[in-house]
Formats: C-alpha cells, sequence, structure tokens
C-alpha cells in the first residue's frame, strides 16, 4: 500500500466500433457524425421485429490473432484482444518479467460469449451432448475477455472482470483506477468488450420492449434525447486503454493523453431494467465522481452522457446530470456517441471513455446525430448533428445499467 493516493493517467487507446475499427479511424468518425447502423447481416433477421444494429464492419484481426486461435474464440473476446493490443502499442509500455507482475487486466462484458452459449445450444439439441465443443465454457464465460488480453499481453498483475451490464465497462476503468491510485498495481489495461448481436441477444432485448423497431428508417433509429426516440440501437465492440501511475509513466517518458481523477459508482435498488424516477442514483453516481476528484460542478466542460435513447433513460438521465451539476448543466454541452455506434451494452464504457479522452485531447465535442424533435424533458445542449470546436479540461462519462448500476467517470486535461 502506499500512503496517499496516486495520480493515475491515460497512455494508451484502443478501439473496435461500429463507426471504425482503430482509434484514430473511431474519432474520425465521432468529428464526422458518422452512422454505424444499418440492417444486420451478421445472421438473418428476417423473422425478428428489429432487424437493424450497429455491427462492427470488415473486422479483421489478421496479424493481431492468430487465425487458428480466433476460429476459437467468441466475438467479443477478439474485439477486446485487438483493442488492447492498440492501446497498448500506442502508450509504448513494454511488458517484461521485470514488470508483468505489476501491470493488471479488467475488460468489463455484460453478456459475454453469447453467441458461442446460443450455437452450442442448438448443436446439444440437434447432434447431442458428445457433438458440444470443448471451448463452449471457456468461450461463453465473460472473464474471458479479460483472459485472452492477459495472455496475450502477457500480464499478470491483478485481474478481474466486471458484468455490470450496460455499466460494466465503465466499472472496469474505475475499479483499474483504484487499484493503481491505491499502489495494488502500476499500469492496468482496461474496458469494456461485448458482441451480442445474435438472435437470441436481439430477441431478448425485442421482448423487453428495450429496442427501437424502425425498421424502415434504420439510420434515424438511434436518436438519444429526441421526443420521438424509441429505443436503443444494439451495437458491438471494444474500447480499452492504458493506465498508469503518474510517476510509472514519468518515469518512461510516456506521452500522457489524460488524467483520470474521479469515479462515482451507486446502484439503485430500484427495478431490474428501469432507473429511479428522477435519475437519483445517476446523479448520486456523478457527485460521486466529482467529490472523488474534487472538482466543483463549474469546472465541468462536458458529459458524455449515457443517452442510450430509450424513453426512460434520456429524461432520467437529464434530470441526474440536472441534479448533479445545477445551474451548470445547462451551460455545458452534453451529448450521446451512441448516437452513432448504438448502444455496446458492456462495451459502452470502454469506447465512451475513449471519446471522452479524444475530445479533451482534440479539443472536439462529439455531436448527437439524428437529433430533429425537441423534448422538453431533455433540455440540455446535447450538441445537435454537428461536432463542435470547444476547449475542454474536464470531462465526465455516464454510463447506468440493468440491475441499478450507475458509474460516472471523471476525466481531466494532464497538467
Amino acid at each position: 500500500m502506499v500512503e496517499t493516493s496516486r495520480r493515475v493517467v491515460i497512455t494508451g487507446l484502443g478501439s473496435v466500433t461500429p463507426i471504425g475499427n482503430t482509434t484514430s479511424a473511431y474519432w474520425a468518425g465521432l468529428c464526422q457524425g458518422a452512422n454505424g447502423v444499418a440492417p444486420i447481416t451478421l445472421f438473418d433477421a428476417s423473422a425478428h421485429a428489429c432487424r437493424f444494429a450497429a455491427e462492427v464492419k470488415a473486422f479483421d484481426p489478421t496479424g493481431l490473432i492468430d487465425p487458428k486461435e480466433a476460429k476459437r474464440w467468441d466475438r467479443f473476446c477478439q474485439f477486446g484482444v485487438v483493442a488492447a493490443k492498440e492501446a497498448l502499442a500506442q502508450s509504448g509500455l513494454l511488458i517484461s518479467d521485470a514488470n508483468r507482475q505489476r501491470i493488471g487486466v479488467i475488460i468489463g462484458s455484460g453478456v459475454g460469449g453469447l453467441l458461442m452459449m446460443e450455437s452450442q445450444a442448438h448443436v446439444l439439441k440437434d447432434k447431442g451432448p458428445s457433438r458440444v465443443s470443448p471451448f463452449t465454457v471457456p468461450m461463453m464465460i465473460p472473464n474471458m475477455a479479460t483472459g485472452l488480453v492477459a495472455i496475450a499481453l502477457g500480464a499478470q498483475g491483478p485481474s478481474s472482470a466486471v458484468a455490470t451490464a450496460c455499466a460494466a465497462g465503465s466499472n472496469a476503468i474505475g475499479d483499474a483506477f483504484r487499484l493503481i491510485q491505491n499502489g495494488h498495481a502500476d499500469a492496468m489495461v482496461c474496458g469494456g468488450a461485448e458482441s451480442a448481436i445474435t438472435p437470441l441477444g436481439v430477441a431478448g432485448f425485442a421482448s423487453a420492449k428495450a429496442l427501437s423497431f424502425r425498421n424502415n428508417d434504420p439510420a434515424s433509429a438511434s436518436r438519444p434525447f429526441d421526443a420521438e426516440r424509441d429505443g436503443f440501437v444494439i451495437g458491438e465492440g471494444s474500447g480499452v486503454l492504458i493506465l498508469e501511475s503518474l510517476s510509472h509513466a514519468q518515469a518512461r517518458g510516456a506521452a500522457i493523453l489524460a488524467e483520470v481523477v474521479g469515479y462515482g459508482s451507486t446502484c439503485d435498488a430500484h427495478h431490474i431494467t428501469s432507473p429511479t424516477p428522477g435519475g437519483a442514483g445517476g446523479a448520486r453516481a456523478m457527485a460521486l465522481a466529482l467529490l472523488d476528484a474534487q472538482l466543483e460542478a463549474e469546472q465541468v466542460d462536458y458529459v458524455n452522457a449515457h443517452g442510450t435513447s430509450t424513453p426512460a433513460n434520456d429524461s432520467n438521465e437529464t434530470a441526474a446530470i440536472k441534479t448533479a451539476l445545477g445551474p451548470r448543466a445547462r451551460q455545458i454541452p452534453v451529448s450521446s456517441t451512441k448516437s452513432m455506434t448504438g448502444h455496446l451494452l458492456g462495451g459502452s464504457g470502454g469506447i465512451e471513455a475513449v471519446a471522452a479522452v479524444l475530445a479533451i485531447g482534440h479539443g472536439v465535442v462529439p455531436p448527437t446525430i439524428n437529433y430533429q424533435n425537441p423534448d422538453p424533458a431533455c433540455d440540455l445542449d446535447v450538441v445537435p448533428n454537428q461536432a463542435r470546436e470547444q476547449i475542454i479540461n474536464t470531462a465526465l462519462s455516464n454510463s447506468f445499467g440493468f440491475g441499478g448500476h450507475n458509474v460516472c467517470l471523471a476525466f481531466r486535461r494532464f497538467a
């Protein structure tokens, strides 16, 4: 343990998203207001009530994952390993026998290997138990993205996986932040990975009436904060960050992208899928992140909202932001990048943390696209339809999940 908490900085970013399969491509997509939503191609969705999603396009892990291994891995694990390798390469961090026990991995996933589970259930039914793959259990459990990233990178430090639904990626980053802050690790590979665009995943969310059903116009379906929003668009991908203690990063001359300064986590303890009316739990998470970061509301320059495009989330999150930030809420941009990427479930916190860090670094606020009809219950500056140049010193990123999980991360320009 250390006597005083250590500063924690970000030195690498990795992204596999529906609007770009690298961090540079992802950022270009965010700035351009790219739309990652289209009819489903991963399976025949013709019989489904919802027939579109935000898929990762032209994903090719050749050169990053051995082809023989890739065939055995569930898609969410492939996304996680590719994003982690990109983040590590950017960071310049070399993992060796001298430091590997002080470098850990936490990759969150809300669902895990759903495709593996689903496909092997069909094998069991159609061909019998003897034909079920020996890789079924290893590849369906949600912690396997963490396990495979650790194996790929040789990281032997603190290792865990978070499964707090749509808050999982943000919880993973916050937990990694704490491990470094408190001296249990010098560096962490952290974020989220998800691939739940499967027949069962889409049908399940559709039956819960959580998805948009705009099959006649999929590109306009993800419309956070818009009065005519009717549900989220399921997405897939991974976002991974390399966190290090400031002293560790400086000792090796690393380029520092931003600093993690706050982490707030709460639970609504209210309902399995619906948020507390008025967003009280989300507001507490934001307040805790500000307290942890020793920030005043007036210092917040941007909020990357959870902004799912569901009727319940967006109005309740608006109320939460107003409660947490007071008058400042109406003075700053609050955008939802899910308008472009769809909702990556447990992977969303990872790619949205990446977006927040890049927004700080580039001085650009990503837009909320498809915003056409103002909703009086969502009356903040949602950066409609076009990115905006603005100096951002401090950004918050919200993630809320089924089960009542609420997370807020605070990032700050490094100085």
